[in-house]
């Protein structure tokens, strides 16, 4: 099982990195693929270190986090020609909290031109070109999360 590095009670993401299915895990990082498949692929990838802001990451982090998105990005083209990757730190929600206890991580969501079918489920990016709709929501079951999960991992090449 995975665990954060220095992690701190009652933060949502350091106790969500021990319940994931990862799709990928680094020396720092941990993603994995959401239920929600608004956009194919969508994934979440989390620092395993709490650490707060985006400032405060070490250049060790980051030249891995950069490593993580270059081989998500070409796994991503493989498996499913995704053809665009929006990657957001938001970290909004952790200041709904008093006290906030925020925590870096970044959400993927790539997009693509063409319907994509994946066991008989299509996914279309009816917001191609357009920034993507934040509020829409395709839940899928774990078992099609983790077919997902599988097609881009065996892309993996680094």
């Amino acid at each position: 099982m995975i665990s954060a590095m220095n992690s701190v009670e009652n933060c949502e993401i350091c106790e969500l990195i021990g319940d994931i299915n990862p799709l990928v895990e680094t020396e720092h990082w941990v993603g994995y693929v959401k239920n929600n498949q608004s956009y194919l692929g969508q994934s979440d990838f989390l620092l395993k270190r709490h650490v707060g802001d985006l400032a405060l990451i070490t250049d060790e982090e980051l030249l891995d986090f950069k490593k993580l998105v270059n081989n998500t990005e070409e796994a991503m083209r493989l498996a499913f020609s995704a053809d665009v990757f929006n990657w957001t730190c938001l970290m909004n929600n952790a200041y709904q909290e008093n006290p906030p206890l925020p925590h870096v991580h970044w959400h993927l969501k790539p997009r693509y031109k063409s319907l994509v079918e994946v066991d008989g489920q299509t996914f279309v990016d009816e917001e191609y070109g357009y920034h993507y709709d934040e509020s829409k929501e395709n839940i899928v079951s774990d078992e099609l999360v983790q077919q997902i999960s599988d097609r881009i991992s065996d892309k993996f090449t680094g």
